[in-house]
């Protein structure tokens, strides 16, 4: 970003010359900078209309007083680093934002403590854009009155990295945005989803964790994600799971840890997915396949004392299980090739059972059971005959 030499910095204090945000951005010029010094500023509707560089000094209060949306940035090549901004606007017909950003390229958001809001970070057809290490605590109670911490709406480019939102609607949501990367974030306690995406491409999820939300994480209607080294746990509950597949294809799921969810990951009408080197822990179902998935690959995964390792309910199977890691399997390996010299068969008839009968999960400790699930082994009825692990790990995986 190539700054003009007669770029000038305009001090806002209550005190100053200039004592409201509104009037600094009126006075300046193009990439000016604006140092808002510390105190408490009652301000809403403060439209960034020119490219300009706004920094808060010992986090300067912006309070908008549940009037409506606070700061809302129109023009190209905008940096707010350093506010805390409070009181958002609640509205049933507007999605009034802490910080809207609008039809923008080459922005920077960064270093923001978000609270007592309705939307917390908005970009709304914006581009080439940076939102990094900002703070978002709403205090979220229903759906219908919520919004979202940090919102992409047809948005490209764009790097979400190391922000940590709370106790809103969805933490991250992307709709119809492209090449984005979301990566170092901490999405916990929302109402819904820690990370919400729908309709967007080629977009990269790396070292993020999600934990402890209304449902866990759901991506639905894309394709080319990269998923890479997330945690996605103790997302618990009737209609819950770490992540839910929806029509999901040509994806990649490597490194993840999914643990003590209801669900690991619930899949539907996904196609061509890689999932390798993922932690199955302590979950309900590590993976429920409820159908039209194909030709996805599951290699040199652990599943580790899963209730379930695997459910599936169709007996029509075309997916690859290799070299994966099963803590309930009880082969042997005479060659110590460190390769179990018997198949191991994940789906058990208990869960074909517990799919069409939801009831029967209080046998799920009994005898009764482990008999049902034996017979099965022996002679597939109920479930795809062809779905096996040919290769299962004597050890659990390590990479």
């Amino acid at each position: 970003m190539a700054y003009p030499t007669y770029a000038q910095n305009i001090e806002i204090c209550n005190t100053c010359a200039i004592s409201t945000l509104k009037k600094a951005i009126s006075t300046a010029k193009d990439f000016d900078t604006i140092l808002i010094k510390k105190g408490t500023y009652k301000e809403y509707n403060i439209v960034v209309d020119k490219p300009l560089t706004i920094i808060g000094k010992n986090y300067p209060v912006i309070d908008g007083e549940l009037k409506g949306e606070i700061i809302t940035v129109t023009a190209d090549n905008v940096t707010i680093d350093g506010l805390f901004i409070i009181n958002v606007g609640t509205s049933y017909t507007e999605d009034y934002a802490a910080i809207r950003v609008k039809r923008s390229k080459n922005f920077v958001i960064q270093n923001l403590v978000l609270e007592k809001l309705f939307f917390g970070i908005y970009l709304e057809k914006s581009r080439d854009g940076k939102v990094l290490h900002n703070k978002i605590i709403g205090d979220a109670i229903e759906e219908y009155n919520s919004g979202n911490g940090i919102q992409l709406w047809y948005s490209h480019n764009i790097e979400i990295e190391h922000n940590f939102v709370q106790h809103v609607r969805d933490g991250i949501y992307l709709e119809f945005s492209d090449d984005c990367l979301i990566k170092n974030n901490v999405s916990t306690e929302n109402l819904r989803y820690g990370l919400h995406f729908m309709f967007s491409n080629n977009d990269i999820y790396q070292d993020n964790t999600f934990e402890k939300n209304g449902a866990g994480v759901a991506v639905m209607f894309s394709k080319k994600i990269k998923m890479l080294d997330n945690i996605f746990k103790e997302n618990w509950g009737t209609a819950s799971y770490g992540m839910l597949l929806k029509e999901i294809n040509d994806a990649e799921i490597t490194g993840n840890t999914f643990e003590e969810n209801t669900i690991g990951i619930n899949i539907e009408g996904s196609n061509r997915i890689v999932y390798k080197n993922n932690n199955f822990i302590n979950n309900g179902w590590a993976i429920k396949v409820r159908g039209a998935c194909y030709t996805n690959s599951f290699i040199e995964n652990n599943f580790l004392y899963n209730s379930f390792d695997i459910s599936y309910n169709s007996k029509v199977n075309d997916n690859v299980f290799d070299k994966n890691y099963w803590t309930s399997y009880t082969g042997y390996d005479l060659d110590k090739d460190g390769i179990g010299d018997v198949p191991y068969r994940p789906v058990k008839l208990f869960s074909y059972i517990v799919n069409r009968t939801p009831e029967t999960i209080i046998l799920l400790r009994s005898l009764f059971i482990d008999i049902i699930d034996f017979s099965e082994k022996v002679s597939p009825v109920f479930t795809p005959d062809n779905l096996l692990d040919n290769n299962p790990l004597i050890k659990k995986a390590t990479w």
